[in-house]
């Protein structure tokens, strides 16, 4: 079943893309065209197949131990920022004023 315009609309609103009404039937085309190339993957038989959940397979705890070691002194870290506060790196705010 091809994605309709509306159905574009709907995907580049939910992702945020801005798409003008020029815009749209290409995007259309090129989706469609995009979800009909991955038809021959369709087209395998899984019957029988195990899902697996990472493609190496019965990966356990591939963490690192934590381990105490030297790390680099807060002054000389803080020594070339743009501003500091309480010990650490001032950045403006993205979430706004308040």
């Amino acid at each position: 079943m091809p994605l309709s315009e509306s159905d574009v609309r709907a995907i580049a609103d939910y992702a945020r893309i801005a798409l003008t009404d020029e815009q749209v039937p290409q995007m259309a085309v090129d989706l469609n065209s995009i979800i009909d190339s991955l038809d021959p993957i369709r087209r395998i038989d899984l019957e029988g197949v195990e899902p697996t959940f990472h493609p190496i397979g019965d990966l356990s705890n591939v963490l690192r131990e934590d381990m105490i070691a030297p790390s680099l002194d807060r002054d000389f870290a803080l020594s070339d920022a743009g501003a500091v506060e309480d010990g650490q790196f001032l950045v403006p705010s993205i979430m706004g004023d308040e």
